[in-house]
């Protein structure tokens, strides 16, 4: 990583790959969708030996989850709308990472891009599978501090609006299920510890 942080990486990162023995024999794949979000078809023997479908992402795909705060101690998060929901949510900002792109690199464009932030410091969380049942897509948390705010660089489809907070407020809103976005959930949750020992909580 470069700039200011902790650590090079959160110590789980490097447990998020694929390993060890894997108890599933894998008889025929095909492709049931293609593009970006890769949905496969897999006809597989169980250890039973049980043959089955499933359909899943595979691995590969990672995106970046940034819960900003700026030297006043407030919390940066986004409203915006998702289609698939036909609602507007609170999010802390994320994005997926390009390929061959470094994670710190990713955290730092979409910080700029989503509410027109530079942070001063980060902070690695542990990463996390948001779906291991249907998919292999690997999140990747961090903690901006010391974040300043310019001009916001949105794609054309989104719908964001930036709202500036103080931490305790966020974290009331966290206690009372009002963040229904699990990873902004949860990467608040490992964030709390780190604000707490800064005493910005």
């Amino acid at each position: 990583m470069t700039g200011k942080s902790q650590e090079q990486a959160h110590p789980n990162w490097a447990e998020l790959v694929p390993g060890g023995v894997q108890p599933w024999k894998t008889l025929s794949s095909r492709v049931l969708v293609e593009g970006f979000r890769v949905v496969l078809e897999d006809r597989v023997q169980t250890p039973s030996g049980a043959e089955v479908l499933y359909q899943y992402r595979p691995r590969g795909p990672r995106a970046m989850f940034v819960l900003p705060v700026t030297p006043a101690g407030e919390a940066v998060l986004i409203r915006q709308y998702r289609y698939p929901l036909q609602a507007t949510i609170w999010e802390v900002v994320a994005g997926g990472v390009e390929r061959g792109e470094d994670l710190l690199a990713a955290a730092q464009r979409e910080l700029a891009e989503e509410v027109g932030g530079a942070a001063a410091e980060w902070v690695p969380l542990p990463g996390f599978y948001p779906q291991p049942s249907i998919s292999g897509v690997v999140f990747y948390s961090l903690l901006a501090l010391g974040v300043t705010l310019g001009e916001t660089a949105h794609e054309d489809s989104e719908v964001i609006e930036r709202v500036i907070l103080p931490l305790p407020e966020v974290y009331r809103m966290l206690e009372a299920g009002e963040i229904g976005d699990g990873p902004s959930s949860l990467t608040l949750w490992h964030a709390r510890r780190h604000l707490l020992e800064r005493g910005l909580l």
